[in-house]
């Protein structure tokens, strides 16, 4: 088969890393290697550096990152080795091996405070530790790699994998009859489904494929804009769960880190780079549900 990509997935037991892999088999022209924790530990310099002296890779996509927003406060140096060292020694390796580079970064890295959709260029303000160690992890990829890389920033990231947001509220309201959510953080969930489609879309593009591509930041999350309670009502409406959801500020719900009040990306780079069609938030949404469905069914 001619020109067969070999790709390394970090974090693969994560969310995203998750949904690239249920969707690998359709990229017949790429070989994929899924690396969970146990074979590279992104929180080992040692473990990084020995596990790429025995693998070289076309394309590395670095799904893996610390998200623990709040624990992070707390485990500032770990988020950081996580989040930056380890995403700069992944440049450093990448730029070495003459590899491809794509990592996936966060609308945290902005202060929340803007009135329009955020473009790739707006001023940099994150406000917990969680964003300072993603930015520095951006910054430092930028400095390590002008060449060859793609940072990708999304937002409020759900699936049928894992711990996200749309699996706590099915769960809570599966036992109470009444939920407090916040109203007054806007941004637009991103399903990991969908991003894992646009990140593969990138690897298979001529654009990327060129010998020699200038490093670029893009943004990406569904189409439209919500707020946590807004999503909230709509995956009880989509599923038919009955439970009545009140509007509360983030005052009335403090936590250790600071989230953006506002978060809405600008998609239209990404969109034109790479002709990429994006759904809307709740059509995606329903096809989680519906997922997750059929995973219930099948247990």
């Amino acid at each position: 088969m001619p020109n067969v990509k070999t790709v390394l997935v970090t974090g693969s037991s994560g969310q995203l890393g998750r949904c690239l892999k249920a969707i690998a088999e359709r990229y017949v022209d790429c070989v994929f290697t899924f690396a969970e924790r146990a074979d590279l530990d992104l929180s080992n310099q040692q473990s990084i550096h020995d596990y790429f002296q025995q693998n070289q890779f076309d394309f590395i996509i670095n799904c893996a990152a610390y998200t623990a927003v709040d624990k992070a406060e707390c485990e500032a140096e770990l988020a950081d080795q996580i989040n930056h060292l380890a995403v700069q020694q992944l440049a450093e390796i990448a730029l070495q091996q003459q590899s491809k580079l794509i990592h996936i970064s966060t609308d945290y890295v902005f202060d929340g405070k803007h009135y329009q959709p955020y473009k790739e260029t707006d001023l940099v303000a994150p406000q917990a530790v969680y964003g300072v160690t993603k930015l520095k992890g951006e910054q430092a990829l930028v400095a390590t790699m002008p060449t060859n890389a793609v940072i990708i920033r999304t937002s409020w990231v759900y699936s049928e994998y894992g711990h996200n947001f749309v699996k706590t509220m099915l769960r809570l309201g599966a036992d109470r009859d009444q939920l407090n959510v916040i109203f007054d953080q806007i941004g637009t969930p991103t399903y990991a489904g969908d991003l894992a489609q646009a990140i593969m879309t990138i690897v298979g593009s001529d654009h990327f494929n060129q010998t020699s591509v200038a490093t670029e930041i893009y943004h990406y999350s569904n189409e439209g804009v919500c707020s946590w309670y807004d999503f909230a009502k709509a995956i009880f409406a989509l599923s038919s769960v009955q439970c009545e959801v009140s509007p509360i500020e983030t005052k009335d719900y403090p936590t250790p880190a600071t989230r953006p009040h506002y978060s809405l990306l600008n998609k239209t780079k990404i969109k034109q780079a790479f002709n990429i069609h994006i759904p809307y938030w709740r059509d995606s949404l329903q096809q989680c549900l519906t997922q997750l469905a059929q995973q219930e069914q099948q247990q």
